[in-house]
């Protein structure tokens, strides 16, 4: 009898000890969230995620910091988040560079973009812009073109990194335009833009948030946009495609993942809280007025995206014979 009263307590202690945290664990979310930006702040992407995490905080109510981790095209940052516990607690702000670009680049990359990550929400397109700097003796397209055929080697075309969506906009446009133009990659948008204002480097392809502050001055001027179709932000400027280089089409986007293994109900639950957010007229003005076309799809319209998309830039890193050191 008493060796029976002591196993049943001994069985009733364990039960007891694997019920009880699960008991004592809190309701999602109880501590701080972060969306890492693999990019440096001040850029396109940067802008993006804070807006998204200024709202996101009382919805949420808790505090949601932006965590930027740059380095290697936007990889760095993003194996940091593939990595990271599916707790539920970190969010990754996704780009053409990251999710289309890089998985077609890297040999030795450490994330899989559809093993690794869940997607959330395609929260929008950018306006991209072929902006250069005023030395530059071309006012469109043709002009440019014509120039880097005259004289090879000579124009320089920045960008945010080696594998960054400015240097695949860059080899896509030396591509379809049959030029030479000499690649300048830096650690982030930010350099970039200084030295391209400076006058260090000919022209980049970047986002209309960044340049078009600059471009107002007359710091820079722009001569075309890389999307399919005009952009309300600058509808003056035409497209590369009908000012140039018929077909031409390159897109940057932005977008929410969550670690592979993050529970369904807060994805669902970020899902909701972001498609709602970009329904907010105040987030609208802002979006839009930096060149900003909002989607805020489903779980699965995104994933269907960015596998096109990486097909996509599969295709132009092969044609272009694209590589990184």
């Amino acid at each position: 009898m008493k060796l029976g009263t002591k196993l049943w307590q001994l069985c009733l202690a364990a039960a007891l000890a694997v019920s009880g945290p699960l008991h004592a664990q809190p309701a999602w979310p109880s501590k701080p969230l972060r969306i890492i930006v693999p990019f440096t702040a001040g850029g396109s992407t940067d802008t993006v995620a804070r807006i998204m995490a200024d709202k996101l905080s009382p919805r949420l109510g808790q505090p949601v910091v932006v965590e930027n981790r740059a380095g290697a095209g936007g990889t760095l940052g993003t194996t940091a988040g593939a990595k990271a516990d599916p707790d539920g607690y970190t969010m990754v702000l996704a780009t053409s560079s990251t999710m289309g670009v890089a998985p077609n680049l890297y040999k030795s990359l450490q994330y899989d973009p559809v093993r690794d990550f869940q997607p959330v929400t395609l929260l929008g397109t950018a306006t991209i812009l072929l902006a250069l700097h005023p030395s530059v003796p071309a006012t469109s397209v043709k002009e440019l073109i014509a120039l880097a055929k005259k004289e090879p080697g000579k124009l320089t075309f920045a960008s945010g990194g080696n594998g960054s969506i400015s240097h695949l906009v860059g080899e896509y446009f030396k591509l379809m335009a049959g030029v030479d133009m000499v690649h300048v990659p830096y650690r982030g948008d930010t350099e970039m833009l200084a030295d391209l204002v400076g006058g260090r480097v000919s022209l980049a392809f970047g986002t209309a948030v960044a340049y078009l502050p600059y471009i107002e001055k007359g710091t820079l001027k722009a001569l075309a946009v890389t999307n399919p179709k005009r952009s309300p932000i600058v509808p003056d400027l035409p497209t590369v495609s009908e000012s140039g280089l018929p077909g031409f089409n390159a897109i940057q986007y932005f977008g929410l993942l969550v670690p592979a293994g993050t529970p369904q109900p807060v994805v669902d639950r970020l899902h909701k809280e972001s498609v709602e957010i970009l329904k907010l007229p105040d987030v609208r003005e802002r979006l839009q007025g930096l060149g900003f076309d909002i989607v805020g799809n489903t779980p699965p319209e995104f994933a269907d995206f960015l596998k096109a998309d990486r097909e996509k830039w599969g295709k132009i890193v092969k044609e272009s014979g694209t590589t990184v050191q």
